[in-house]
């Protein structure tokens, strides 16, 4: 295992932490005037999903842990968690609530995903910076509001609620960005 400077890691590395394989959530350094900067970051537990809350002074380092990224297509949701297929072996991956519960609507059956193992666990989805989603619910703009650059809101198919400019109407296939649900255009 390597170890890597705590200034060095990111958002969706991973981390060995209490002996415990862990993936960075959030990583912020700070920099107070005529003080040492230090690392505030979040990480996740892979096997027990706990969240910790760290801070480190930028000489402190952790051990790297190697991710696996491969892609999975999303297949069902049933009692047993969310399935995803490997796209060569089609070996069957279910995932639970906690590690969905972020990416949630933006997920589409059908759609591929790419899957982030962290010694042999999935350890978190990525997702691509934008995908097309279908309106399914969108109320009528009302004419003469045009003027004023104004926004609606719009249910996509799965569930996501997006403001989108007065012309958009159901049915309509957009580009959401994934980051952080905005519109972008249409598709």
């Amino acid at each position: 295992m390597a170890s890597t400077p705590a200034i060095n890691l990111r958002k969706g590395h991973a981390v060995r932490h209490n002996n415990d394989v862990c993936v960075v959530i959030s990583h912020e350094l700070k920099t107070p005037p005529r003080m040492a900067s230090y690392v505030v970051m979040s990480i996740r537990s892979v096997s027990n999903k706990k969240v910790s809350n760290l801070r480190l002074t930028s000489n402190d380092s952790m051990d790297s842990v190697l991710l696996e990224r491969i892609p999975h297509e999303y297949s069902y949701k049933d009692s047993g968690g969310y399935h995803f297929l490997h796209n060569e072996t089609y070996d069957d991956v279910a995932i639970h609530d906690d590690i969905i519960d972020a990416v949630r609507n933006y997920l589409i059956e059908g759609n591929t995903y790419t899957l982030l193992f962290a010694d042999g666990l999935v350890a978190d989805i990525e997702l691509p910076p934008s995908m097309e989603m279908i309106v399914t619910e969108s109320p009528e703009g009302v004419k003469g509001d045009s003027a004023n650059n104004a926004y609606k809101s719009a249910t996509m198919e799965t569930g996501l609620v997006v403001q989108v400019p007065l012309f958009i109407n159901p049915g309509e296939k957009l580009i959401i960005k994934t980051e952080d649900g905005s519109y972008i255009s249409r598709a």
